[in-house]
């Protein structure tokens, strides 16, 4: 009996034994501890190292989705054309064609910039924006294919023109009539009924 009760003694004094020491048990306990959060941090940037990784690699490329949410470069559209086979408004470089009261139709040049002659050879330069009434849709068939012929025809006569050729409003008055005149002659035998002027500068 004094043996046995010496054996559990020496046990209990072994279990009792790393208790305590004085380093052993506190290591064991945060080791582990320790090595949960090196590999939780570990982790952490191993994901998020991936998964940059991933939105670089993975990304749409510009071409097809634009980058920063810009969107991709498209190839020019070719303008689109109303039922009189014009340009819709808002087209660059096309005619604008509206209707207005009567059964008039009006036609809106694109813009025309030309150099002018000055006597002192200072440049100067003349836009103008015109509007051509027509009396029916079927004049817009004939403008629009003869638009090469009237730009070709404005920069040829508005070149020939000097700044103080258009002061004044006899001045507008007679460049109209001329430009009528000319029109008339590039779409005959369609004819246009008057030309407004829109804008005017001489800069």
């Amino acid at each position: 009996m004094a043996a046995d009760k010496g054996k559990e003694g020496d046990e209990a004094a072994d279990a009792e034994a790393p208790e305590g020491a004085d380093g052993e048990a506190p290591a064991k306990k945060k080791l582990p501890l320790k090595l949960v959060i090196i590999a939780g941090v570990a982790a952490v940037l191993v994901l998020g190292g991936g998964g940059a990784g991933a939105f670089f690699l993975l990304k749409p490329k510009p071409e097809a989705a634009g980058e920063h949410g810009a969107k991709p470069e498209k190839k020019p559209k070719k303008p689109k054309k109303d039922s009189h086979g014009a340009p819709k408004a808002g087209e660059a470089g096309a005619a604008v064609v509206r209707e207005g009261p009567d059964g008039v139709v009006f036609y809106t040049m694109p813009d025309i910039v030309v150099n002018m002659q000055t006597a002192d050879g200072r440049p100067t330069f003349l836009k103008l924006k015109l509007t051509f009434e027509l009396a029916d849709e079927e004049a817009v068939e004939v403008l629009n294919p003869n638009m090469p012929r009237m730009q070709d025809m404005f920069q040829t006569f508005l070149r020939e023109l000097r700044p103080e050729d258009l002061t004044g409003s006899q001045g507008s008055y007679q460049l109209r009539l001329e430009i009528l005149r000319r029109v008339n002659l590039v779409v005959a035998p369609t004819k246009v009924k008057a030309v407004l002027i829109e804008e005017m500068l001489i800069n």
